[in-house]
């Protein structure tokens, strides 16, 4: 690490709030598959900003949108209408099969509009203030207080004492769990279609069914998180689209903005109707004309490239490449996941084999302490796919 480099986190840790433990680089630039740091050393990203960068880096078209809308307006506040919002929101609704949405900022401002809605929905029928929330175990939903609530990580919530929302923890994949889960103070179900820090766990086609038959018979709302598994990454738009299992409430984020922030939750016309009126919820900056030009730069480019049929094209090779790690590298035990979200599960800490790929310029991230999550932009083709198998694959053989 060069002097200037060193100096520049040393200052960045001296002023900053430590609640990340950062990886030691500082970044500068990013150009296709690739970043670059303050040095000009080149990386290849497998971890897409968690996510988040799903067309990769120096998009033109996406570049051009954003800028020009800069030079337009960039927030009018919600007391008006804006023409990026209106064509983003329409948009949104033909490609989920939903009917309403609600542009916030992030992620966990989706999921925290999506709970505060099943909350008044159940509220609206029955009158009652106690309402629950099943969740499901090694979850993740964000770190604001509701999303927190919900999140099957008992770590994350044990320092901040009681939760506004009150939750019970079910097992993915285990339907028993969840009849043993809801009571009749369940007004919500929520989950992640395929688990991210959770580990890389694909909801079952079986699991999802039986769950959504038990929302109906209940008057349950079903929340699907499709904030990390969303947004084509899956090879679908949205991850429940492969089994056509509609939510009732659903959330977006991450790569719905390609780096300009943006989150948003949809809902049916049912939940809409007894649910968020006028003055029930709000936010200054969600769905300002900068965000939702970005959306919409997103979405012509998600069209333009054939974002999901390049995903369900590809993905089979990255797992028959990842697949042939596993066989062949000691200290990897499974790969699981869909699509362009995968991870190695391993017999012990990744932490080091991160960091060796990061040295010899591959950029990864861990889904808990034994995870390699693989999260690259959408748009990678075998080439890349191949150089990163390389790098790791290195990394891995000194852990044998």
């Amino acid at each position: 690490m060069s002097e200037m480099m060193k100096k520049m986190i040393d200052q960045a840790e001296a002023d900053l709030l430590h609640t990340y433990n950062r990886y030691q680089v500082v970044l500068d630039h990013g150009e296709g598959m690739y970043l670059y740091d303050v040095e000009g050393k080149k990386y290849l990203d497998f971890m897409s900003g968690i996510g988040v960068f799903a067309l990769g880096y120096s998009n033109e078209y996406y570049e051009n949108a954003v800028k020009e809308q800069v030079g337009k307006i960039l927030h009018t506040s919600n007391y008006f209408y804006n023409e990026p919002a209106i064509k983003a929101a329409h948009r949104l609704k033909e490609l989920s099969g939903m009917d309403r949405v609600f542009f916030a900022n992030s992620g966990a401002e989706a999921v925290e509009g999506a709970l505060k809605a099943a909350v008044k929905y159940a509220y609206v029928k029955d009158g009652g203030k106690d309402h629950q929330v099943v969740a499901l175990e090694h979850s993740f939903h964000g770190r604001t207080y509701g999303a927190l609530s919900v999140t099957g990580n008992s770590h994350y919530r044990e320092a901040f004492g009681a939760m506004p929302c009150e939750a019970r923890f079910a097992k993915m994949n285990d339907l028993e769990s969840v009849l043993e889960a809801v009571t009749d103070k369940t007004c919500a179900i929520i989950m992640e279609v395929v688990q991210g820090e959770g580990g890389i766990v694909p909801a079952e086609e079986e699991f999802l069914k039986a769950v959504r038959a038990l929302c109906d018979e209940k008057d349950i709302l079903l929340i699907f998180d499709e904030v990390q598994c969303g947004m084509g990454r899956t090879g679908y738009m949205f991850a429940w689209q492969k089994f056509g299992i509609k939510p009732d409430i659903m959330t977006t984020a991450k790569a719905l903005g390609c780096g300009v922030p943006v989150g948003a939750f949809l809902m049916t016309q049912k939940v809409a109707d007894h649910s968020l009126t006028a003055g029930d919820h709000g936010t200054t900056y969600g769905g300002n004309p900068l965000a939702c030009a970005a959306v919409n730069a997103v979405l012509d480019q998600y069209e333009t490239l054939g974002i999901t049929d390049h995903v369900q094209k590809t993905a089979p090779y990255l797992e028959k490449k990842l697949d042939e790690m596993v066989s062949k590298y000691d200290y990897c035990l499974l790969r699981r996941g869909r699509g362009f979200m995968q991870g190695l599960v391993c017999k012990g800490p990744v932490k080091d084999v991160i960091a060796d790929a990061m040295d010899n310029g591959l950029i990864l991230i861990n889904a808990g302490a034994d995870i390699i999550r693989i999260l690259p932009p959408l748009v990678i083709t075998e080439k890349e796919i191949d150089e990163m198998v390389q790098i790791l694959g290195q990394a891995l053989a000194k852990m044998q």
